[in-house]
């Protein structure tokens, strides 16, 4: 929620540059216009911020276990999220020291970007699934296609046929239940830990939104 609100408030600060205010008045009214607007997000969309709560407890238990975050993704491409904490040390010269930093997979994890970093990193790699089923079926029809993150594209003439596919996709995705599933397989790995209960949703029919 922090990086979210960190995030939203440097956005509002940037725009309040357009206005004559002093760089202090700007900056306070921003993060007041952040807090604002985070509190109505979240009551406008209640089921995403219990979901990324979810998301940030279930992190927080699998960490405190030692364990970096780690899952697989609809289409079977393991994830682990490689936050570790960091070792210093100095070099010392005839003419300096110089002080660097080691990362190594043998250093502890570090538990609180373990839990803050896990929610965009599993929605990522949801939107990256969805991308790659979408490139799959497009070079199944033999169509040219590219993509920038969200972004994707291909010749006009095929606009539509690609419109169709992407749509088809992304019910094909997220017409079974991924958080489930996700949960699953925690429990699986982790058989001792007890997971928190999934918050109730309202219920909705992913077929719905392709229409």
């Amino acid at each position: 929620m922090k990086i979210r609100f960190y995030s939203t408030s440097s956005q509002l600060e940037e725009q309040g540059h357009d206005i004559y205010l002093l760089d202090r008045e700007i900056h306070l009214a921003s993060r007041d216009l952040a807090k604002i607007t985070m509190e109505v997000l979240g009551e406008f969309f209640s089921g995403t911020r219990q979901t990324m709560n979810w998301l940030t407890a279930c992190a927080r238990l699998l960490s405190a276990e030692g364990q970096p975050v780690a899952w697989i993704t609809p289409i079977g491409i393991p994830v682990v999220q490689p936050y570790r904490q960091k070792k210093a040390f100095s070099v010392v010269t005839m003419f300096q020291s110089i002080r660097l930093v080691t990362r190594s997979d043998h250093l502890p994890i570090h538990k609180g970007r373990q839990a803050s970093a896990f929610p965009p990193n599993y929605v990522h790699s949801l939107d990256s699934a969805h991308m790659m089923l979408t490139a799959l079926e497009m070079e199944k029809r033999n169509l040219d296609f590219t993509a920038v993150h969200d972004s994707f594209w291909t010749h006009a003439g095929n606009i539509d046929e690609m419109n169709e596919i992407l749509r088809d996709s992304f019910v094909d995705l997220y017409d079974g239940d991924v958080l489930e599933d996700l949960r699953e397989s925690f429990k699986i790995r982790y058989p001792d830990l007890e997971l928190s209960k999934f918050p109730k949703v309202a219920p909705y029919h992913i077929s719905a939104s392709v229409q």
